[in-house]
């Protein structure tokens, strides 16, 4: 198993531990479980840097990577929605978007074509990252607005570049 997969199971791992922490609701517990998400999110930086840097790109890694990172966010949000702090629809959306380019990306398999990660997806997981780093810190409802409002205009944002810059998928789908 190389490093890089190694760093995504570690990030898979990790899942568990930081909703436990945010679930334990101990004093100070939102601190350990952004200290948590803030290291498996940089496991994801640092696995793709290794994969690129050291060749180990693996069918593994192009699989499991972008799953980890989708269920890392989705776990967040979710706890952030049971806890009040974001409403249901925001992570309705963020699902949609992500089960619409799934989806897409398998019919363009389908037709041997891969449709690379585009600036706006990755923006929109960075700028998500963070947001739901300052999300649990205890800010002002603004900046929690503030935020909310990041995660959803970079997710469709990015969802409807991703439809556009690969519509000739669907033409040739049966």
């Amino acid at each position: 198993m190389t490093t890089a997969n190694k760093l995504t199971l570690l990030r898979i791992a990790l899942i568990p531990v930081f909703l436990g922490v945010l679930y334990a609701g101990f004093p100070g517990c939102r601190y350990w479980a952004l200290a948590i998400f803030i290291i498996a999110s940089l496991t994801d930086m640092l696995d793709g840097y290794i994969a690129r840097h050291y060749n180990q790109i693996t069918n593994f890694g192009k699989f499991m990577d972008p799953l980890a990172d989708k269920v890392l966010v989705m776990a967040a949000m979710c706890w952030f929605v049971e806890c009040g702090q974001m409403p249901g629809w925001i992570l309705a959306i963020v699902l949609l978007r992500e089960f619409a380019v799934s989806g897409m990306r398998l019919v363009a398999v389908e037709q041997g074509k891969v449709i690379a990660a585009a600036w706006s997806g990755k923006v929109k997981t960075a700028s998500t990252m963070v947001c739901l780093c300052l999300m649990m810190l205890d800010i002002p409802s603004w900046l929690n607005l503030i935020c909310i409002i990041v995660i959803v205009g970079t997710t469709v944002y990015s969802g409807i570049e991703y439809f556009i810059k690969n519509a000739q998928v669907f033409k040739n789908a049966d």
